[in-house]
């Protein structure tokens, strides 16, 4: 550094940090106001499959302070195509363990926790306790509405996202304020199998990607992140397109009957009625799109 140039100051971020994320730093207006923002946030990602790893990987590079992994089970072969956290060597360990470990490979700065169990009204509590936002990206019915109902009860955003072979979707669960999971899809698929979909990797992954990018958008204040608007695509072909979705107002979990009151503060077969959307083959099929395992 030059003799008498001044370098700005700020607490929150290390002079390493700052190079660290340089480049992420030049895109307009994103300060490093919006750089410590992440530095103080705490994600729980549930589920650590070729969607929430990716989700993680990305808000892991990007800086994010804390990220709470939840995921049962043991890596198998069958993961493999989908798996960028984890590596063939340690296949029959556990997936929180390994991707703990990757992510700190990836960046010391990331404060990280692990949970080898399955989102439960149980522990469901001590998971978000402390989150500012969380990730669902499980492949069954149980844990996605637990955890749909945990976020809406603690006024934590959520991001829902879920895929089934070339298709896919999002939206973003501000509770009080926009659609919850129960609001759009209240009954689940009796046909549903929770390893019985197919999954390309690069699917999962770019899914995965734009959950990071939402979430960088929640946390920080950065950006437009979608409110009341669901992302639905089709890979195939490659179209995307984003509908209006607007809560039900007698939804059990997130209606009037259940207390809930607007607020952003706190950053079955679908009801296509609540969908703005003429043509809705795309969630026809409930929860028959999820995340793979």
């Amino acid at each position: 550094m030059k003799s008498g140039a001044l370098t700005p100051h700020f607490p929150d971020l290390s002079e390493r940090e700052l190079e660290r994320y340089k480049r992420q730093l030049m895109h307009h207006g994103f300060t490093p106001e919006h750089q410590s923002r992440l530095k103080t946030a705490s994600v729980l990602v549930a589920g650590v499959g070729g969607l929430g790893g990716a989700a993680a990987t990305y808000l892991a590079v990007a800086g994010i302070g804390g990220l709470r992994l939840a995921h049962y089970g043991t890596l198998t072969l069958s993961n493999m195509n989908r798996q960028t956290l984890m590596t063939d060597e340690r296949i029959g360990e556990a997936r929180v363990l390994q991707a703990k470990d990757r992510i700190k490979e990836l960046n010391p700065h990331v404060e990280v926790e692990i949970c080898n169990e399955k989102t439960s009204e149980r522990n469901v509590g001590d998971l978000l306790n402390g989150a500012d936002i969380a990730l669902s990206a499980r492949p069954n019915f149980d844990e996605r509405r637990t955890l749909n109902k945990g976020c809406v009860k603690r006024h934590i955003p959520m991001i829902e996202a879920a895929m089934n072979g070339m298709e896919g979707y999002l939206f973003n669960v501000i509770p009080g304020l926009t659609p919850c999971l129960e609001c759009l899809y209240p009954e689940d698929d009796p046909g549903w199998k929770e390893l019985g979909f197919p999954v390309f990797g690069a699917v999962s992954g770019m899914l995965g990607c734009i959950m990071a990018v939402e979430a960088i958008k929640l946390l920080t204040g950065y950006g437009k992140p979608m409110i009341s608007r669901m992302l639905i695509f089709n890979a195939l072909d490659m179209t995307f397109r984003k509908v209006k979705v607007r809560r039900d107002e007698d939804c059990p979990i997130c209606g009037a009957s259940a207390g809930e009151k607007p607020s952003l503060g706190n950053i079955r077969r679908p009801n296509p009625s609540r969908c703005s959307c003429k043509d809705t083959h795309e969630i026809a099929t409930g929860l028959s799109i999820l995340s793979d395992t």
